[in-house]
């Protein structure tokens, strides 16, 4: 475990590095999560069998969890995450390394207005903050608003089978989106992937995904 300084703002987070790592996926849970997930700590591990480092943070204080206002505060939850990406540029073992996001449910949301935000700085700013791609698991990109015309990286967004009403907002959110992307179905699935053998097929989905960048 270690303590993410974010200008006096401390979060607890959890660092997976494997050896050799050149990319991390920095994990954006949905609201009343944490960085014990369960399930993003399963796809973690199996990104670090792939030999890609994570990074699992609580997004907000214990306070700000408190409040389900705060929770959907996609404003809050999208500075939050420009910090948290800031910060791994101070750390020198994850300096060098290509940055992901790997959104959940509003998280979703969040990591898409901050690649968006992080884009739009100018100059060598904008190239060190870069991040390469997102992947949205069971994700509410649909909050991102006008975000999503604005993407420029590309996205992967997956969605249980069994899951409609969030398989019809990532439809929608997709065909605003101009940048690369692709919608996965996992069959069978409903929104938390807790049927055997979904977490695995999201887990394979992410890899190949992270990895193609």
């Amino acid at each position: 475990m270690m303590t993410m300084d974010l200008d006096g703002l401390k979060l607890e987070a959890h660092l997976r590095m494997p050896q050799n790592a050149d990319r991390v996926a920095i994990f954006v849970h949905g609201s009343g999560s944490s960085r014990h997930s369960p399930r993003n700590s399963f796809v973690a591990e199996r990104l670090e069998q792939d030999g890609i480092a994570s990074l699992l943070f609580d997004l907000l204080t214990e306070a700000e969890d408190a409040s389900r206002e705060t929770r959907f505060d996609i404003d809050l939850l999208t500075r939050r995450v420009e910090a948290v990406v800031e910060w791994t540029k101070s750390r020198s073992e994850l300096s060098g390394l290509a940055r992901h996001l790997f959104g959940a449910s509003t998280g979703a949301a969040a990591a898409v207005r901050a690649a968006v935000g992080l884009g739009d700085r100018e100059g060598a700013a904008a190239d060190e903050l870069r991040v390469r791609t997102i992947v949205s698991r069971g994700g509410r990109p649909d909050l991102a608003g006008d975000a999503l015309g604005r993407l420029q990286v590309p996205c992967l967004l997956i969605v249980g089978g069994n899951d409609p009403e969030v398989l019809s907002m990532n439809r929608d959110a997709r065909a605003r989106m101009t940048c690369e992307s692709e919608l996965r179905v996992v069959e069978g699935a409903t929104h938390l992937f807790q049927e055997p053998g979904a977490l695995d097929e999201v887990a394979r989905l992410a890899c190949d995904w992270i990895l193609r960048s």
